[in-house]
């Protein structure tokens, strides 16, 4: 089968989606009103509450809920064949992820821009708060040390792509000036940004650069380790500072930047198909790969980002509902950037299901066809690890681009860039995110230093620092609890349209089941794999640190359904609801 097809088809289905069920849910479920009042209007500080254009705060958005995870979710996914995969995340996009980001975004704005640990606290009771609380922490903690060292092991696979990542700094702060302070053209500004991006990416190419370890009579540090230090010291800075400063910028040229790997994907995967025919050599279906877990449950939880992400509702009730300017724009951010998640994850199915088959090298020698795709899948264990995953999408994407004159070194810088860009927007997210977590609970308990933003952004970093070298100075001790990450993220995703199930029933008689519906379904998958997690973690003698993890979140999701199910039979009175849809206003359609 040609690839192309599985792209035009799914692409077109994002399109109508997005017309019909996401206006739908605009109109009839949430009401969109552009004369309610926002968080980033009503309580505007020119620090994390910034009244922003539709554009920069969906560029922001996009990037902050993308990182990784919709590149090697799906590149681990599809050794059960390209079918499930391209399934699970194509309608698992449009009807759960999709929604549950939309939802998320919209109770927040309607509830002062607030967490959805807060959210919890008001629509259900102070208990479900503080173990929503335990669970963000506990998942952002993981997302900050596993994406430091997700940048640091690309930038010593890729050291063309050092160059390019660091420079995006000057350039995002200029941007951000020119547009804020200067008040210069939008367009303009963006397009010099962005082609200033490009001309680093092709000087990355003669200026590669090779982090050095540390060693001394007391400290042994390697490369990655070294990394892994200054990434999170840049985070604790990035994260600390006004958004329009870089945070939000940076995240904007990074949209820009997806925007112009997506098009040259797509015209890569289009010349492909018709000068060589782009044809699958992954199986559609492989129902027990050498080592792999049953596809039930874990597919759904090792492909979450680009179909649904409990990370996504972070950021839907973290940065962006700060600087949503008005209500209207939700569907465009929070509906619209899911779907472009799901393309994005798309594109990646194609790259390890056709382009890897176009030429793949293992040794000296040329591999092409089925048989670079089973030497590079031959197991479970070949394919899970965080290099191979890295390199199934860098070497098929950049073979696609090789159709349309990219010469394949430009093509993997590229592909290295795009990736380190987005985990670093991920890291950049997270950390606020984590100092908006630190910062309510420190002013809960009254622990006044740690309420302070510096303070609670040092503790973010300290603590996913600590993390991250558990287990030995090179900083791979995050990617033990890799197994974690999935099941924390997914069950994320299910507490939040938990949340937002709760809010809708108080709201209307009928829509609620559209939340409840997708909320069961991952609840459901999402206890199945922990269960089954902590029993490979048992019987296989895992460090002590996953089965402790592991079970802790198991206990807490149990805890959570079943405070959400007592208000959910039982409503607790409440005061009006915060943020509510006034009886008169202009409704928003897009």
């Amino acid at each position: 089968m040609n690839a192309l097809w599985i792209i035009v088809v799914t692409f077109v289905g994002y399109i109508v989606a997005y017309r019909t069920y996401g206006r739908f849910l605009a109109r009839k479920v949430f009401r969109l009103n552009d004369n309610a009042p926002v968080p980033s209007r009503q309580l505007a500080d020119g620090i994390d509450y910034v009244p922003t254009r539709k554009g920069i705060i969906f560029g922001h958005h996009f990037t902050s809920i993308a990182g990784t995870g919709p590149i090697v979710g799906p590149a681990i996914g599809i050794i059960w064949g390209w079918v499930p995969a391209l399934i699970w995340v194509f309608v698992g996009s449009i009807v759960m992820g999709a929604v549950h980001d939309f939802g998320a975004l919209i109770v927040s704005l309607r509830n002062e821009g607030k967490s959805m640990s807060e959210i919890a606290g008001r629509y259900i009771n102070a208990r479900a708060r503080m173990i929503f609380f335990m669970i963000v922490f506990l998942g952002l903690l993981i997302v900050i040390a596993i994406f430091g060292v997700v940048i640091a092991a690309v930038f010593a696979m890729y050291p063309q792509a050092v160059f390019p990542i660091w420079c995006e700094i000057p350039i995002a702060v200029l941007l951000g000036l020119a547009v804020y302070r200067w008040k210069r053209n939008v367009p303009l500004s963006t397009a010099v940004a962005v082609f200033f991006m490009y001309v680093t990416v092709v000087l990355g190419h003669w200026l590669p650069l090779e982090m050095p370890g540390i060693t001394t009579a007391r400290l042994a540090l390697p490369a990655t380790g070294v990394w892994v230090v200054i990434l999170l010291a840049y985070a604790f800075v990035a994260s600390a500072i006004p958004v329009t400063t870089l945070l939000q910028p940076r995240d904007y040229i990074n949209a820009w930047q997806l925007f112009v790997a997506m098009a040259l994907l797509v015209a890569g995967a289009v010349a492909a198909a018709v000068s060589q025919g782009l044809e699958i050599v992954a199986p559609a279906y492989n129902a027990r790969p050498a080592g792999a877990p049953p596809i039930w449950p874990f597919l759904f939880v090792t492909i979450a980002c680009g179909a649904i992400s409990g990370f996504h509702c972070l950021v839907a009730s973290g940065t962006t509902p700060k600087q949503v300017s008005k209500e209207g724009d939700c569907l465009f951010v929070g509906y619209g950037s899911m779907l472009l998640e799901g393309a994005l994850a798309v594109l990646v199915i194609v790259a390890v299901a056709a382009g890897i088959g176009m030429a793949y090298e293992n040794g000296g020698q040329l591999l092409t066809g089925t048989e670079a795709w089973k030497h590079h899948y031959r197991s479970w264990g070949a394919a899970e690890g965080l290099g191979s995953n890295i390199d199934a999408v860098v070497i098929g994407s950049a073979n696609m681009m090789g159709t349309i004159g990219i010469p394949k070194e430009i093509g993997l810088i590229i592909m290295g860039v795009f990736i380190a860009s987005f985990a670093s927007t991920t890291l950049d997210t997270a950390t606020r995110i984590q100092r908006y977590v630190i910062s309510e609970l420190a002013s809960d308990f009254r622990i006044r230093p740690l309420a302070n933003r510096w303070t609670a952004t040092a503790a973010a970093v300290i603590s996913a620092g600590a993390l991250a070298f558990t287990t030995g100075a090179d900083g791979k001790g995050a990617l033990t609890l890799w197994p974690m990450f999935g099941a924390v993220n997914q069950l994320l995703a299910a507490l939040a349209l938990l949340v937002v199930t709760l809010y809708l029933k108080r709201r209307s008689s009928w829509a609620y089941f559209l939340t409840l519906v997708p909320c069961l379904f991952m609840l459901v998958l999402t206890i199945w794999a922990m269960i089954a997690n902590q029993t490979n973690f048992i019987v296989q003698h895992k460090p002590w640190a996953l089965v402790a993890i592991n079970g802790l979140t198991l206990l807490l999701a149990v805890a959570m359904i079943i405070e959400g199910l007592m208000i959910f039979i039982r409503p607790r009175e409440l005061g009006p609801v915060a943020g509510s849809v006034p009886a008169e206003g202009k409704s928003a359609s897009s």
